[in-house]
């Protein structure tokens, strides 16, 4: 076996068993230092591995920090599910606050603000440097002294660069849109960020009727609620309603009443008639009044008005 074949199986080994980039230092800190090998020689190995997994399912790239044996990418949809954890998933917010500081960096927390038109939540930032994307690398000399942010190693190895050079330019990045559908990423103008379905349906009621809301300073606390005299005012109302509902069933009857009169009205508005009638001299006190010849239906009615 020849020491460059030696060196290149070396390198493998290490390369697999690291789990991480290695950097050419790193490489050379292996050996000892009387065998510790060129920067040239190791990147000669390193050329022929490339080659040697060359239409394999593994490649060897180099990152920001070194160089490092990974699984290629087309070949991520099946290796993923060795892992039940799902991997985790960006906002729209913070992708454009982490594009932003890619590509303008260093920037302070308020110029991001004002290129995106909105705030940057704390939470987006404390993620950022968390996963150790992004690090504070000084601060501005102006009033308030801001913090300015950058991009690391961690993420340049993350997204797979070999230094920010690498970075697509303004006018080969694709819509963000099509970016969260490939990844599955979620967008928090959704819902939503999350709302149920009965509480996205009150609200709408609400925003629909806003009549029926009452200002934060006219409403009344639960706890302050009378609730004995609420119902004393349920039931007055309720005794108004049944006597409104009387009278206006007395008065309907009223109404029948004197639009279909009885018989005995109209046997007695007969009688008033003929009573009232002006008397003729035959008919005075003291005549005897002239025999008249009533026909028999007109004597029954009379009759009958008599007898009651």
């Amino acid at each position: 076996m020849t020491e460059q074949n030696r060196l290149k199986q070396i390198i493998e080994a290490a390369l697999l068993a690291a789990g991480k980039p290695l950097s050419l230092d790193e490489m050379i800190g292996l050996f000892a230092e009387s065998e510790q090998p060129e920067k040239k020689s190791l990147r000669e190995v390193l050329a022929e591995l490339t080659e040697d997994y060359d239409g394999r399912g593994i490649e060897v790239t180099e990152v920001g920090s070194g160089f490092r044996i990974q699984v290629r990418a087309e070949f991520s949809p099946w290796v993923s599910k060795l892992w039940a954890e799902r991997p985790p998933k960006y906002s729209r917010a913070l992708l454009e606050t982490l594009a932003l500081i890619a590509y303008r960096q260093p920037i302070t927390r308020g110029e991001i603000e004002d290129i995106r038109g909105v705030s940057v939540s704390t939470n987006i930032i404390k993620t950022l440097t968390e996963r150790e994307w992004v690090r504070v690398v000084g601060h501005r000399d102006v009033p308030g002294k801001p913090a300015l942010y950058a991009t690391t190693k961690e993420f340049l190895d993350y997204f797979n660069l070999k230094s920010l050079n690498e970075l697509p330019t303004l006018a080969e990045i694709r819509d963000l849109d099509s970016i969260n559908r490939e990844l599955e990423l979620q967008d928090p103008d959704k819902v939503s960020d999350e709302q149920p379905d009965g509480d996205a349906k009150a609200a709408e009621g609400r925003e629909e009727d806003p009549e029926t809301q009452q200002d934060g300073d006219d409403a009344i606390p639960t706890d302050e609620i009378d609730t004995e005299s609420t119902v004393k005012e349920s039931e007055a109302e309720a005794e108004t309603e049944v006597i409104t509902e009387s009278s206006e069933t007395d008065s309907f009857d009223h109404l029948d009443s004197a639009e279909t009169p009885s018989a005995e009205d109209d046997a007695s508005d007969q009688q008033i008639d003929v009573d009232t009638e002006p008397m003729d001299d035959a008919e005075q006190p003291g005549t005897e009044p002239p025999a008249v010849a009533l026909s028999d239906e007109e004597q029954i009615p009379l009759k009958t008005e008599i007898d009651e």
